[in-house]
């Protein structure tokens, strides 16, 4: 049976432009999306209790609780007394928390310089970050430490606890370090497996897994849709091509690439019905009518993300000749309004802090799609945790 679906272009809650488009899925695959969520979020529930920790060793509660109990971003950031560079980070280690039920949050109206008035997000103390509160004498924080100190110590916890408090003349005028990086003397996520095999060796099983779940998804409810009529298609930093030869497969009149770099082409498989192209995807990307990024643009920060985006748009053709970008990424609150479904995002995105990347809500998205050239998107939440974009010139 065919996926049932529907177009929305407005946000019933919001009154705010929507692209997302609601579809159906079959039951088997519903099955297995929901089966990866119940996996992922027992997986990073130890990203819960960093933040936790984290949060306790910053002095979040007593910040909130010496402004009188709430607090908006900027406050907290000055009474703990962090640079302002950090702010965003801050926010995004609250929206964890804040849908982990240790803050709650509102919003406040104030009034710009032009008399507009502005809305901006008010953080509460709840009953248990109460109990984190020091100043008293009289709270759970010294157990709660005692209990998390694992998840301090270790290296993401301690990376980005070091990297909340980086000042900002430490980097030199450099791009910020991940905390990933603070954590492992200076050495990126990358930098590392190039230097040890073993972990090598586990993220690109990682990938090569996940690309054999999702894709089996993807290709079974809509790759007529997402695939059909396209008749070339580049993979960007596709790796060992595992997602480009399963369309391949698929669709065995598309002519299907990969751009990697040159020391991951020169391990790929032959065969397949997949060229693989030696480059890099911040320089530029070879001709296509359609660029697939396969959970590639949350790794990097707005710029890089731009950057990418932009030399997309240049590989491709117009929209009228079919030309578009297809990303698999997670889109922060769409889809199913399953409560797990929304934290297990938010605490992937503490993960992916970990190596300076990002997992953006659609208006974080739509922000660097506007701002690399492109005119229009649509987004398609049927993944689970997931969604397919469209992407158009």
């Amino acid at each position: 049976m065919a996926p049932h679906r529907h177009r929305r272009r407005h946000d019933e809650d919001t009154g705010r432009a929507s692209s997302v488009e609601i579809m159906g899925i079959t039951k088997h695959s519903e099955e297995l999306l929901q089966a990866q969520l119940e996996l992922w979020h027992h997986a990073f529930g130890y990203v819960k209790s960093m933040a936790l920790a984290v949060a306790i060793d910053l002095g979040i509660p007593d910040a909130i609780h010496r402004s009188g109990g709430a607090a908006t971003l900027p406050q907290i950031l000055a009474e703990i007394g962090l640079c302002p560079s950090r702010l965003h980070g801050l926010r995004r280690l609250m929206r964890a928390l804040t849908v982990a039920g240790t803050f709650t949050i509102s919003t406040t109206s104030s009034e710009d310089g032009g008399g507009a008035g502005n809305e901006e997000a008010v953080y509460e103390l709840t009953p248990a970050s109460r109990l984190l509160v020091t100043d008293d004498g009289e709270g759970l924080s010294p157990v709660l430490s005692l209990v998390l100190n694992p998840f301090r110590v270790s290296p993401l916890g301690m990376g980005i606890g070091a990297w909340f408090r980086l000042r900002d003349d430490d980097d030199d005028g450099r791009r910020r370090p991940a905390p990933f990086a603070v954590a492992h003397g200076g050495r990126n996520m990358w930098e590392v497996a190039a230097r040890k095999p073993a972990f090598n060796a586990l993220v690109n099983d990682a990938m090569a897994a996940d690309s054999r779940f999702l894709m089996r998804i993807v290709l079974r409810e809509c790759g007529a849709e997402v695939f059909g009529g396209v008749g070339s298609l580049v993979d960007v930093a596709g790796g060992l091509g595992g997602a480009a030869t399963a369309v391949a497969r698929a669709f065995p009149e598309m002519d299907c690439s990969v751009l990697d770099l040159p020391h991951v082409v020169a391990n790929a498989p032959s065969g397949g019905g997949v060229r693989f192209v030696a480059g890099d995807m911040f320089q530029s990307i070879p001709p296509a009518d359609a660029v697939f990024l396969k959970w590639i643009l949350h790794d990097w920060g707005d710029d890089e993300c731009i950057k990418i985006l932009k030399n997309c748009k240049q590989a491709i053709p117009s929209r009228d000749k079919g030309g578009k970008v297809i990303i698999i990424d997670i889109v922060v609150g769409s889809g199913s309004s399953d409560a797990k479904q929304l934290e297990t995002q938010v605490l992937y995105d503490l993960l992916i802090m970990g190596i300076n990347g990002i997992e953006r809500d659609e208006q974080e998205w739509k922000k660097i799609f506007f701002e690399a050239g492109f005119k229009d998107y649509k987004i398609m939440p049927i993944l689970g945790v997931r969604s397919i974009i469209e992407l158009y010139p």
